[in-house]
C-alpha cells in the first residue's frame, strides 16, 4: 500500500482544508440544478393566435376583435383556434364581410401573443402549434448532453487531473450559459444547451471524485449529502429567481454569470493528492500534501513524505466480465433497469412541473424543499430497513404515486400535486439508494465499470423522458402511465437482488457463486478484516471509501 492513505489520515479526515474544498464545490453545484430545470420557466404557455394581419390591407380600420372574427375560426368552445386561420383571400372587405371565408389553413405568417407578456422562449421562437415539440426535444437535447459529458469528461479527468477538469468545465458552462441568452435561433440555443449539458456532468463527476480523494473514509458521507442537499438549494433558488424575472434572456444571464466567481478561487483550488501519486508526480504531490497539513494545522511526522511512493495500477475486471458471469450478469441487469426507471420516473415529475395545475413557482419550490429531507432519512432508511427493501419500496411507491396521478380529475390540482411531491420524494431517496447499493453489489475489480454502465442507463432515460412527454398529445394519461409501470416493474425486479446491509465490499468476481453466497463470504470474512467508519458506514479497506 502507497503512503497517501496514512497520510491523509495524519493531515486530518475531515479538517478546514477539506472543508474548505467542500464549501468550493458547493458553488457549481448550485448553478447545475439551475441549468437542470430552468427551461421549465422560460416556455410557459401564453394565449396566442395567428398572424392574420393580411387582412389590414383591405380593411386598415378593422378593431382588433373585428380582425379576429373575420379570419379567425373557433373551436368547440367558441374560442378563436390557435394554430389555425382562414386562408387569405384577394377579395375586398365587403366581399369578405358578406359571404365570409370558410377555407383554412395552418398560421403561414406566425403568431400574436400578449403584448404585456414578458420575452420568453415560446414567444421568441414561436414554440408553439407544430412547433410546440422543440421544447421537449430541447429537453432531451440537452439530456444528451450529460451522456456526452460522462463520456468526454470521465476518462479526460484520468488522463490531465482533477482541477483541469473543473477548470475547464466551469468556463464553458459560463460562457455557453452566457451565450444563451444571446441566442439568434432556437437550434443554436440547443446547440449551446448541449454543452451545457456535457460541462455539468464534467462538474459533478470530477467534484465528486476530487472530494471523495481528500475527505477520510468516515467524512464522505457528509460531502456527498452536502453535495446532494445543495441540488436542492439550487432548485428552490430557481423557483425564487424565475419568479422574479420573467424575461427568459435576463433569467438566463443571472443563472450563468454567478458560477464565474468560481475562478476568484481557483488558486485554493487543490489537485487530488491520489491522483498525482497514480501519475508519478510525486514532487507536485507532496506540496499539495504539505499544504493541506498547513491548513489544518497539522505537522507530518518526519520521514512520512519521504516514503511516499508511486500507486501500483490495480488492473480492474472489464466490461464483458459483468456479463460473463451468470450472478454479475443478473446484479448487471437489473440495477442497470433499476437506474434508468429512477431516472425516468425523477425526471418524468420534475420535467412536468407546468402540467400539475397549481403555480409553478410554488409547485417548484416544493419538489426542491421535499429532496433534502428525501436525502437525508435515506442514511437512516438504508440502516434500519437494508438495502433491497428500500431500494423496492422506494421504486414502487414513485410508480404508483405515477400511476394514481393518471385518474386524478384534470380539476383537482392539489391533489395532482400533493402526489407529485410524494413522488419526488420517492424517487430522490431511491437515486441515492441506488448509489450505495450499486456500489456495494459490484466486486472492486468491476465496481467502477459496473456503476459507470449503470450511471449511461441513467442518462438515456433522461434523454428519453422529455420525448414521451410528447406522448400527452395523444391523451394527458399516457406519459404518467409509462413513467409509473416503468417504476413499478424496476422496484420490484429488485427483489431479486441480495442484500448487502452489513456486509463487506467484494474485491473479486466470485466465479461459481451467487451474488447471496458472494454477500455471505464477505460477511464471514469482514470479521477479521472490515473496519468501522463512524455512523456504521462500511469501509473497504482495499478501496478505501465508505458507502453509507
Amino acid at each position: 500500500m502507497s503512503g497517501v492513505g496514512e497520510i491523509l489520515k495524519a493531515i486530518g479526515d475531515f479538517g478546514p482544508f477539506q472543508k474548505c474544498l467542500v464549501l468550493l464545490t458547493l458553488i457549481p453545484c448550485l448553478s447545475v440544478s439551475f441549468h437542470q430545470f430552468c427551461q421549465l420557466f422560460m416556455v410557459v404557455d401564453v394565449p396566442h393566435h395567428c398572424d392574420t394581419s393580411w387582412i389590414l390591407s383591405v380593411g386598415p380600420n378593422l378593431t382588433q376583435e373585428e380582425q379576429l372574427n373575420l379570419t379567425l375560426p373557433r373551436d368547440a368552445d367558441g374560442e378563436y383556434e390557435q394554430c389555425s386561420m382562414y386562408s387569405p383571400v384577394d377579395w375586398d372587405l365587403d366581399s369578405i364581410v358578406e359571404y365570409g371565408l370558410n377555407s383554412t389553413q395552418t398560421c403561414s405568417s406566425g403568431w400574436v401573443y400578449p403584448s404585456a407578456e414578458p420575452p420568453s422562449l415560446l414567444t421568441e421562437f414561436d414554440l408553439v402549434c407544430d412547433r410546440k415539440d422543440l421544447n421537449d426535444i430541447g429537453q432531451s437535447i440537452y439530456m444528451a448532453g450529460l451522456f456526452l459529458g460522462s463520456m468526454i469528461f470521465g476518462p479526460l479527468s484520468d488522463r490531465i487531473g482533477r482541477r483541469p477538469v473543473i477548470l475547464i468545465s466551469v468556463f464553458l458552462q459560463g460562457v455557453f450559459g452566457l451565450g444563451i441568452a444571446f441566442v439568434p435561433h432556437f437550434y443554436v440555443y440547443m446547440a449551446f444547451r448541449c454543452v451545457v449539458g456535457a460541462s455539468v456532468s464534467g462538474i459533478t463527476m470530477t467534484i465528486l471524485a476530487l472530494a471523495t480523494e481528500w475527505i477520510g473514509v468516515s467524512s464522505r458521507p457528509k460531502a456527498v449529502l452536502g453535495s446532494h442537499c445543495c441540488f436542492a438549494i439550487g432548485q428552490m433558488i430557481l423557483a425564487g429567481l424565475s419568479y422574479g424575472i420573467r424575461n427568459w434572456r435576463l433569467l438566463e444571464i443571472a443563472g450563468s454569470a454567478p458560477i464565474f466567481s468560481f475562478f476568484f478561487f481557483i488558486g485554493v483550488l487543490p489537485e487530488s493528492a491520489r491522483w498525482l501519486v497514480t501519475k508519478g508526480r510525486m514532487e507536485e504531490a507532496k506540496k499539495v500534501l504539505q499544504k493541506a497539513a498547513a491548513t489544518n494545522k497539522r505537522s507530518l511526522p518526519a520521514g512520512l513524505l519521504e516514503q511516499l511512493k508511486p500507486e501500483k495500477q490495480i488492473k480492474s475486471g472489464s466490461f464483458l466480465d459483468l456479463f460473463r458471469k451468470k450472478h454479475l450478469r443478473k446484479v448487471t441487469l437489473i440495477m442497470s433497469c433499476a437506474w434508468f426507471v429512477n431516472s425516468f420516473v425523477y425526471y418524468g415529475l420534475s420535467l412536468n412541473v407546468t402540467n400539475f395545475g397549481l403555480d409553478i413557482y410554488l409547485t417548484q419550490l416544493a419538489f426542491g424543499a421535499v429532496e433534502i429531507p428525501a436525502r437525508v432519512g435515506c442514511i437512516f432508511i438504508l440502516q434500519w430497513f437494508g438495502r433491497r427493501k428500500t431500494q423496492t419500496v422506494l421504486l414502487v411507491l414513485s410508480g404508483l404515486v405515477c400511476l394514481i396521478i393518471t385518474g386524478i380529475p384534470e380539476d383537482q390540482p392539489v391533489a395532482t400535486t400533493v402526489l407529485a411531491t410524494i413522488g419526488k420524494f420517492a424517487s430522490s431517496a431511491s437515486f441515492s439508494t441506488s448509489f450505495v447499493y450499486t456500489a456495494e453489489l459490484f466486486p472492486t475489480v468491476v465496481r467502477q465499470t459496473g456503476v459507470g454502465l449503470c450511471s449511461m442507463s441513467a442518462r438515456v432515460a433522461g434523454i428519453l423522458a422529455p420525448l414521451v412527454r410528447l406522448l400527452g398529445q395523444y391523451h394527458p394519461a399516457i406519459p404518467m402511465a409509462i413513467f409509473g409501470s416503468a417504476a413499478v416493474l424496476g422496484g420490484l425486479l429488485c427483489v431479486l437482488l441480495p442484500e448487502t446491509r452489513g456486509t463487506d465490499l467484494p474485491d473479486d468476481t466470485g466465479d461459481n457463486q451467487t451474488p447471496t453466497e458472494v454477500c455471505e463470504n464477505a460477511t464471514s470474512s469482514s470479521e477479521n478484516g472490515q473496519v468501522k467508519g463512524k455512523g456504521g458506514g462500511q469501509v473497504n479497506e482495499y478501496t478505501k471509501t465508505t458507502y453509507f
